[in-house]
C-alpha cells in the first residue's frame, strides 16, 4: 500500500515537467497506440478468416474427386459409399465445365457446375446468396448467374440464355460446340470472383448434351466436418472408390488466401510488439530521469528507514502504471473501432465512391471478429513487456547511496 501511495504522489509532482513529462507522455501514448492498432488489426484478420470459413468455404468445394476420362457411373451408390467414410458429412453429384454464356450475340466465360438442385444445399450455402429464389426448385430448363456476368451481359431474370459447351465427342478439335438454352431463374450475388464465374444448373440437360446417362456423372462433392483438414479427409474418403478420379480440396483452390491470412497476422504481431517495445524504451529512459530527479528524496527515505524492497516497488508500479493506462485506453479505443470498422468501412466507401476490396479478395466489405483472446494476448504481451521495462530503474533507485546525495559527494 506504500508504495502505491508514493507511486500516486509521484505521478502528482509538480516537478512532472519539461524532458521527463515528454517521455512519460509519449511512452504512455506509444503504448496506447500499440494496443489499439493490434487490437483493430487482429480484428479484421479474425473477420477475414471467419469470412473465408463461414462464408467463402461454405460455397466452394471442400473436396471434389473429378473424372479425368471415364465419367463416375452409379453416382447414388458412390454417394452413399462416400458418406460412410470419416469426417464426411455429406456427397453430391456435380458436372463441373468450362462454358460460354451467350445472351444477344454476347459471349462471357463461366465456370459451369450442374447439379441435383434437391441435395447440393447438403454441400453448399450458394442458396442463401440468391434472391427471391429457393436452389432447390431449379428446374432443368432454368439457370442461375453470377451477378456480375448478368451484369456484362445485361441480363435479366426471366431473359433467356445459350450456353456453349465443346463438343468432347467430336473428332474435329474445331466441331462446333454444343449449345444449351436456359431461362435465367435468379442472380448469385456473393461477392467476388464467384459472381463473375460461377453459372449453377440442373443435371438432366448437361448430361444429354454430353450423352451421358442419368445415373453418370463427372464428379462428385463433399462437404466435411473439419475443414482444416479436408485434405487429409479427402485422401482417405476417396481410397473407398473404385473410380479413377483426381482428388481435390479447397486447399489447392483457396489455400493460398488462407496462408496469407496467417502470414499477415504473424507480421501483425510481430511489428505491433516492436512498436509496444519501442514505447517501452521510452519508459525506461523516463523512469531513469525520474530515478535521477528524485534521487534526493529517495536518500530521505532511506535514511527514514524504507527498504529497499518498497522502493523497488514503488518505482515498478510507477513505470508499470504508464504502460497499463496507455493499454487501458488502447484497449477501449481499439475494441470501440473493431465493433464498428464495417460500418465505418461502408461509410467511408458511401463517400468517396470507390471499394478497394471489389474484385481483389472473395468479398467486398471490411470484416471484423473480435477475440476475446486476443484481448487477453495483448494485455498479457503488454504487461510482461511494461514488467521488464520497469526493473532496471527500479533496482537503480535501491542503489542510491544517502550520504552520497545527502552529503554532497
Amino acid at each position: 500500500m506504500l508504495s502505491l501511495f508514493l507511486s500516486k504522489r509521484l505521478r502528482e509532482s509538480k516537478n512532472h515537467s519539461g524532458l521527463f513529462g515528454f517521455l512519460s507522455k509519449a511512452s504512455t501514448i506509444g503504448v496506447f497506440l500499440g494496443v489499439t492498432v493490434l487490437i483493430v488489426a487482429l480484428s479484421v484478420i479474425n473477420g477475414f478468416e471467419h469470412q473465408l470459413k463461414e462464408r467463402l468455404l461454405s460455397v466452394v468445394p471442400h473436396v471434389s474427386y473429378q473424372a479425368p476420362y471415364d465419367p463416375i457411373e452409379d453416382w447414388s451408390e458412390k454417394v452413399q459409399l462416400l458418406e460412410a467414410q470419416p469426417g464426411v458429412k455429406s456427397a453430391v453429384p456435380e458436372i463441373n465445365l468450362t462454358a460460354m454464356v451467350q445472351f444477344k450475340g454476347q459471349l462471357k466465360a463461366a465456370q459451369l457446375k450442374a447439379i441435383d438442385p434437391a441435395r447440393h444445399q447438403g454441400v453448399s450455402s450458394i442458396g442463401l446468396y440468391i434472391k427471391s429464389f429457393q436452389l432447390s426448385q431449379l428446374s432443368s430448363d432454368e439457370i442461375l448467374l453470377g451477378r456480375e456476368i448478368a451484369k456484362q451481359l445485361q441480363v435479366q431474370v426471366g431473359d433467356k440464355v445459350t450456353i456453349l459447351i465443346a463438343n468432347q465427342h467430336a473428332k474435329n478439335a474445331l466441331a462446333a460446340p454444343k449449345r444449351v438454352s436456359f431461362s435465367v431463374a435468379g442472380l448469385i450475388a456473393m461477392g467476388g470472383e464467384v459472381d463473375r464465374n460461377l453459372v449453377v444448373v440442373s443435371l438432366p440437360k448437361i448430361q444429354k448434351a454430353l450423352s451421358l446417362p442419368e445415373n453418370t456423372v463427372t464428379g462428385l462433392r463433399l462437404s466435411v466436418d473439419d475443414v482444416f483438414n479436408a485434405h487429409q479427409i479427402a485422401m482417405s474418403a476417396g481410397r473407398a472408390l473404385p473410380d479413377l478420379v483426381y482428388v481435390e480440396s479447397w486447399f489447392r483452390t483457396q489455400g493460398s488466401l488462407y496462408q496469407d491470412i496467417q502470414m499477415v497476422r504473424t507480421i501483425v504481431y510481430l511489428v505491433v510488439f516492436l512498436i509496444i517495445a519501442v514505447a517501452s524504451f521510452n519508459i525506461i529512459s523516463s523512469m531513469v530521469m525520474e530515478v535521477k530527479e528524485k534521487q534526493a528524496d529517495i536518500a530521505i527515505l532511506k535514511t527514514m528507514g524504507m527498504q529497499d524492497k518498497t522502493i523497488f516497488m514503488t518505482f515498478a508500479v510507477q513505470g508499470l502504471s504508464y504502460a497499463m493506462v496507455g493499454a487501458f485506453f488502447g484497449l477501449a479505443l481499439g475494441t470501440l473501432i473493431a465493433l464498428s470498422i464495417t460500418d465505418l468501412f461502408s461509410l467511408w466507401i458511401s463517400l468517396d465512391g470507390a471499394n478497394p476490396l471489389q474484385g481483389v479478395y472473395f468479398i467486398e466489405f471490411l470484416p471484423s471478429k473480435l477475440v476475446f483472446a486476443d484481448i487477453i494476448i495483448v494485455l498479457a504481451a503488454t504487461l510482461i513487456i511494461s514488467v521488464l521495462s520497469s526493473v532496471y530503474p527500479a533496482w537503480q533507485a535501491t542503489k542510491i547511496e544517502p550520504a552520497r546525495v545527502l552529503g554532497g559527494g
